[in-house]
């Protein structure tokens, strides 16, 4: 059976951990392939609410074995904290794999984080200071600390020494901060060593084998398309790769076992953080929206920058992602206006721009062309097919499929698992 990728097609919190709930019981494996504990899914399950922050979401689904593939970086400490959660609820967590190849957070990574985004001012990326960007840093530079590391404690001291040499330098001579010891970090790192041990295997060659086996594999995407370091909207992203490509080198799968590519659109924009953002409200009605949705981060907490649905951005998505469906999210947030202005292309430097802009200071400038629909201003939540939507909230989702170039197969219509309208099957062309 071929794997499936799951994605998300604008700045993040979309939605993807309702999505892979919804195929729970046709999935044997949920991979998560990127990003660590700086992006966050909620799934309500029979009325509670889980927030999820560094393990699959698919672990909330019984039989489903959920995967922290080697392109994640961990810090330990959160997920235990996240593990001991879910079992104080009463969830089974014995099926977690984590790739001995995935990389850990050191206490030095978060303080790095934290002192460089102070020290940029102005200038700050506006990352959630939880040590991701460095620790993916000291990757390319090999001086990454690794899970399997942690079982050899001489060759985890050669590490956490080498990478200390360059950062102490940083940390006194640029930031005025004290210099951190080795061994402090070895020994907090060495206390997870027990505990970890019984999860940690070679997740490539479980998935691969699985996959031979017929099994159903979801490789689930942390943050989103635009914050894809490579595809994303630069400097303004994540440290790796939230694309569909990065499945492939997250999870270590080869490109040709991938089937099927899934999308989650939020019926309206969102993003958290610093970087351009054409249809950006900043009005009562942007605060309205926030309210409606609850629009706050699930990891921070943070108000989450809101704005009209942008139909280049999923058409951007659409490209780079090979996306063969989406599934829509929130269009129940909608249903009290009157009119849902859409972004369908840009004014850039006057001329119009249908397409994502190549370059960063163009996309800043970009100013929004909007295409105003018709609201419904009904109740939807208690819709479960395409028909008994009110007739402008199917020209909504008609308007948007058309626009984006790939089919909508989903729409979800309230929080809970079951609120959802499945129009087409997300596993079957």
């Amino acid at each position: 059976m071929p794997a499936v990728v799951l994605i998300g097609a604008q700045w993040g919190d979309e939605g993807k951990g309702k999505a892979t709930d919804l195929l729970g019981p046709r999935i044997d494996y949920v991979v998560k392939f990127n990003g660590g504990n700086n992006a966050g899914h909620t799934v309500v399950v029979g009325g509670e609410k889980y927030a999820l922050h560094l393990l699959p979401s698919g672990i909330l689904t019984e039989g489903v074995v959920p995967v922290i593939g080697n392109g994640v970086v961990i810090d330990l400490s959160v997920l235990m904290e996240e593990i001991d959660g879910l079992e104080a609820r009463g969830l089974d967590t014995s099926r977690l794999r984590i790739s001995a190849n995935a990389h850990v957070i050191a206490s030095y990574n978060t303080t790095m984080d934290k002192v460089g985004e102070r020290f940029l001012g102005k200038r700050k990326i506006g990352t959630t200071g939880r040590g991701i960007g460095p620790t993916y840093a000291d990757k390319m530079n090999r001086i990454g600390i690794r899970v399997q590391d942690l079982f050899d404690e001489s060759i985890l001291r050669q590490k956490v020494e080498a990478a200390l040499v360059s950062k102490n330098q940083m940390l006194t001579k640029l930031y005025n901060r004290r210099a951190i010891e080795a061994e402090e970090v070895v020994q907090e790192l060495l206390s997870y060593v027990d505990r970890l041990r019984p999860m940690v295997t070679d997740t490539s060659l479980e998935i691969s084998e699985a996959l031979d086996a017929g099994k159903v594999v979801l490789c689930e995407a942390g943050q989103a398309t635009l914050l894809d370091v490579d595809h994303g909207t630069y400097p303004y992203v994540t440290s790796s790769n939230a694309t569909a490509g990065g499945a492939c080198t997250g999870a270590g799968i080869p490109p040709t076992r991938i089937d099927r590519v899934i999308a989650i659109l939020k019926a309206f924009t969102t993003r958290v953080g610093e970087g351009p953002f054409p249809t950006e409200l900043h009005d009562e009605v942007g605060d309205r929206l926030r309210e409606i949705g609850h629009e706050f981060g699930t990891t921070t907490g943070r108000p989450r920058r809101i704005g009209w649905l942008d139909v280049v951005i999923g058409r951007y998505a659409t490209r780079i992602n090979g996306v063969t469906d989406f599934v829509i999210t929130k269009l129940d947030n909608l249903d009290t206006f009157a009119e849902i202005p859409v972004c369908v292309a840009y004014e850039i430097n006057g001329e119009r721009v249908e397409e994502m802009p190549m370059s960063q200071s163009d996309f800043h400038h970009a100013k929004p062309i909007y295409e105003v629909l018709p609201g419904w201003q009904e109740d939807i939540t208690g819709c479960r097919t395409f028909d008994e939507l009110p007739e402008n909230a199917r020209r909504y989702v008609e308007f948007v499929e058309q626009q984006i170039g790939a089919r909508v197969s989903v729409i979800g219509v309230g929080p809970g698992r079951d609120e959802v309208i499945q129009r087409y099957d997300l596993l079957e062309g």
